[in-house]
């Protein structure tokens, strides 16, 4: 006597490849993700926890500059930076966003290698998770990652030593 498989084990559809284009748009989107990890990994992360965007010849945060308060994306490069260092305690202590956007890159350049080598549709399950769980906790953790940053700068704190 066989046991019956559980009906969660089973695939109730048949998973079709991807399209070519599909696969070149997914190889595509990898190497962007590659790319912006690799100018993260050359660039030298300042020592003050923002300003490291400057190397690439960007003007220093004007906002930063005129209120002496931090915009939402200040030290998103330097973390980027560290993260592409592989020191994640450094990166997540400059601007904890940024080390969750730098890793989010990471697996998207992964998830997008594996779309355009294998063909194989990986992102199925992200359609199914209704935005409102990933959405407001995202925007939350942003709010609560600027706090941070504001908290550093206005103690006068120098970035990771």
């Amino acid at each position: 006597m066989t046991a019956a498989v559980p009906a969660i084990y089973t695939h109730g559809h048949v998973v079709l490849p991807l399209r070519r284009l599909h696969r070149a748009v997914a190889l595509l989107v990898a190497a962007a993700c590659l790319g912006v990890l690799v100018i993260a990994a050359l660039l030298t992360p300042s020592p003050t926890g923002v300003g490291t965007h400057t190397a690439l010849h960007y003007q220093p945060c004007d906002f930063l500059a005129r209120t002496g308060v931090p915009c939402p994306s200040c030290g998103m490069t330097t973390s980027f930076a560290w993260f592409a260092r592989g020191n994640l305690v450094a990166s997540f202590y400059v601007q904890p966003l940024g080390m969750v956007l730098a890793l989010l890159t990471a697996a998207t350049f992964w998830v997008s290698l594996y779309m355009a080598v294998t063909g194989i549709p990986a992102l199925n399950l992200v359609g199914t998770i209704p935005p409102r769980y990933y959405l407001f906790p995202f925007f939350a953790f942003a709010v609560a990652a600027w706090g941070w940053k504001m908290f550093l700068i206005a103690r006068g704190i120098d970035g990771w030593r």
